[in-house]
């Protein structure tokens, strides 16, 4: 149902942190958000994870027709399907006028005009009864952009009558940033870029070094000690100087940095990958200096990267703290971005992805 151009959207997003897929629903006309609706995740099963993430460690080699890529495609669009069935159950009074689906990122190569999100739109369309937007980075590309970050367009709309400047930090696999300048007679200017590495390389090597995917709490790294001259090793590599914005595959670092980290202790490697990510968000080259840093994402429930923020940043804080779901942000981001393609409103700027003009991201499943 829409009500003066509000409508509510479905979003949908499984990030690099491969845990599982989020889901969403949203009040929105595109460029305000009215109403937020609930909001769940459904974890990938441990077979699932494993067979997508050794997709992604040979992804430059894949075909698009090999049998076992559709076949990790069609599983993880059924549980897409289940996400959207399960969320339409605890809100049985909404009805999702539009799906925004973002799918799972295999290979991002912005340098190549390259970025590979798996998931059957169509499949998923035909399940949920629903019309789907997709392939939300393509366009962006094909325009010379990265493709990415594309969750600025979110934080601004949240933010759309904070008055001062400030910073919307995202740590998932990887780490992104959007710097929002002051509020100045209604608009603001946006930046964006991905920092550096988020969770990935800890969450790997807390796998290698204790079977869970995940350093939880931080428990790891909290025993270890910074080793200086490996994490100047890996500070010194040159993605870092570069200007925003900039965009990382999840494997972008993998193997220098599981190089440099392999003959430290498991306690020690962890306390060095985590002052590795907070390394490289304070030192990416910003437009401006925020304010405030508001922190999204999984990597804010880790108190070694939360302590190691506010030390070198200042005012830190979590995003829920503003009212938001830090877990369900980028799934309701992709939410906004479908209803933004209906109503053919731009989602990337040249200061967010480098692409040429304002673009429109995504398109419908026909």
């Amino acid at each position: 149902m829409t009500v003066n151009g509000l409508r509510w959207a479905l979003g949908l997003m499984s990030g690099t942190s491969l845990d599982g897929v989020d889901a969403a629903l949203i009040e929105t006309d595109g460029e305000q958000i009215s109403r937020f609706g609930p909001s769940l995740t459904l974890p990938y099963d441990d077979t699932l994870r494993a067979r997508i993430r050794s997709l992604l460690d040979r992804a430059e080699g894949v075909a698009e027709d090999e049998p076992e890529l559709l076949a990790i495609e069609r599983d993880l669009t059924f549980r897409h399907c289940e996400v959207v069935a399960e969320l339409r159950l605890r809100a049985p009074d909404i009805v999702p006028a539009v799906i925004g689906f973002h799918g799972q990122t295999i290979l991002h190569q912005p340098e190549n005009g390259r970025s590979w999100q798996i998931g059957d739109g169509a499949l998923l369309q035909d399940r949920c009864g629903v019309p789907v937007i997709c392939d939300f980075r393509a366009r962006d590309l094909e325009q010379g952009g990265e493709g990415a970050p594309l969750v600025p367009v979110m934080h601004a709309a949240l933010l759309r009558h904070h008055p001062e400047a400030c910073a919307v930090l995202n740590i998932g696999g990887v780490a992104n940033v959007t710097l929002l300048g002051p509020l100045a007679e209604g608009t603001r200017e946006i930046w964006a870029c991905d920092t550096g590495p988020g969770n990935a390389l800890l969450d790997d090597w807390a796998l290698r070094h204790t079977g869970i995917a995940c350093d939880f709490g931080g428990a790891l790294a909290q025993k270890g000690c910074v080793d200086g001259h490996v994490l100047a090793a890996l500070l010194s590599l040159p993605y870092f100087t570069r200007p925003m914005p900039k965009s990382l595959d999840r494997l972008s670092f993998h193997p220098q940095a599981m190089a440099l980290v392999e003959s430290l202790s498991a306690e020690d490697g962890a306390a060095t990958l985590a002052a590795f990510t907070v390394e490289t968000i304070a030192r990416t080259p910003m437009a401006l200096t925020p304010e405030r840093w508001f922190v999204a994402g999984g990597g804010r429930h880790n108190p070694v990267l939360m302590s190691g923020l506010r030390k070198r940043l200042g005012s830190v804080e979590d995003v829920d703290a503003l009212g938001w779901d830090g877990d369900a942000l980028e799934a309701q981001c992709f939410g906004l971005l479908a209803a933004r393609f209906q109503r053919n409103l731009p989602s990337s700027w040249p200061q967010t992805t480098g692409v040429k003009n304002p673009c429109v991201a995504g398109n419908a499943v026909i």
